[in-house]
C-alpha cells in the first residue's frame, strides 16, 4: 500500500526566522508521524537552517531545483551534491513555474532528474497542463509528453523512489482546485503512463501527489482518491495551522 506524502513548497516565501519558526512548529506537532510521510521545501538558502531546526524528527527536507551537472561555471546554480551536504534529501524537478517563468524543457527535466538520481536525491517531478490545455481536451497529450520526456532513456531499477507531481496548472495559486474526479483521472492516467514505460508493478508503487490550491477543506476528499498519494502544497503550506489541517485531514 503506497503511503501518503504531503510535502509544502514554500517557494520565495519567508525569512530566516519564520522558516525556522515553521520548521520547528511542524516538528513539534508531526515530527514524529510514521503513518505518512511529511516534507518541507525552502528556499535554497535556508535549507541547512530548517534541516537542522528538524534534526531528529521524521520530516523530510528537500530543495526546490538543482542544476544538470555536478560543478563548473554556472554562475548563481546549485548542485544536487551542494544540497545534498547541506541537508536536504529530495528535489523538486519541472515544476510549473519553473517551465512558464524560466523556460524549463522536458529535456531539461530529464537531466535533471538524472542529475538527481545520480547524487542520490530523491526526486518529486512535477507535470500538469494550462488551462487552455485543458479546455481543448489536451491534458492527456500534455501530461503523457512531459512525463515520457521527464523519463527519457530511464527504466524503473534506476528510478527507485521517484514521485510524481501532478499540477493542473490552472488551479495553482488561483484558488481554483480540479475536482476530485477531475484530479482522480489525471492521476489514474499518469499511472497508466508509468505502467506502459516501466511495468505495472512499479506504477502501482510509485506515489502520485496532487499539487493545485490543496487546503484543510478540501484535502480529504482529494486524498481520498485512490490514484492520489499524497499533496504538494504551495500557499497553505506556509503557515503551520493551515499545512497541520491538511496533515491532519483525516481527523477533520
Amino acid at each position: 500500500m503506497r503511503r501518503l506524502f504531503i510535502a509544502g513548497n514554500w517557494k520565495m516565501n519567508k525569512d530566516l526566522a519564520g522558516s525556522v519558526e515553521l520548521a520547528t512548529a511542524l516538528k513539534a506537532e508531526v515530527g514524529d508521524r510514521t503513518d505518512l510521510d511529511i516534507g518541507v521545501f525552502p528556499p535554497y538558502v535556508y535549507v541547512p537552517a530548517v534541516a537542522e531546526a528538524l534534526r531528529g524528527s521524521r520530516i523530510i527536507v528537500g530543495a526546490q531545483n538543482l542544476h544538470p551537472e555536478p560543478n563548473g561555471a554556472f554562475t548563481a546554480e546549485i548542485a544536487g551534491p551542494m544540497i545534498r551536504d547541506v541537508g536536504a534529501t529530495h528535489v523538486l524537478i519541472g515544476h510549473s513555474e519553473r517551465r512558464q517563468l524560466f523556460g524549463e524543457t522536458d529535456a531539461g527535466v530529464n537531466a535533471k532528474l538524472k542529475a538527481a538520481l545520480g547524487c542520490g536525491l530523491k526526486p518529486i517531478v512535477c507535470v500538469g497542463e494550462t488551462l487552455d490545455q485543458r479546455q481543448a481536451g489536451d491534458m492527456e497529450a500534455v501530461v503523457g509528453e512531459q512525463l515520457n520526456g521527464a523519463l527519457a532513456a530511464l527504466a524503473a531499477d534506476p528510478l527507485g523512489d521517484l514521485v510524481v507531481a501532478y499540477e493542473p496548472v490552472w488551479a495553482i495559486g488561483t484558488g481554483v482546485t480540479a475536482t476530485p474526479e477531475q484530479a482522480q483521472d489525471a492521476h489514474a492516467f499518469i499511472r497508466g503512463v508509468l505502467a506502459d514505460r516501466c511495468g505495472a508493478e512499479f506504477a502501482e508503487a510509485t506515489r502520485i501527489q496532487y499539487g493545485g490550491s490543496v487546503k484543510p477543506n478540501n484535502a480529504a476528499e482529494l486524498l481520498g482518491q485512490a490514484d492520489i498519494d499524497g499533496a504538494l502544497v504551495g500557499g497553505a503550506s506556509l503557515e503551520a495551522d493551515s499545512f497541520l489541517g491538511i496533515i491532519r485531514h483525516k481527523e477533520a
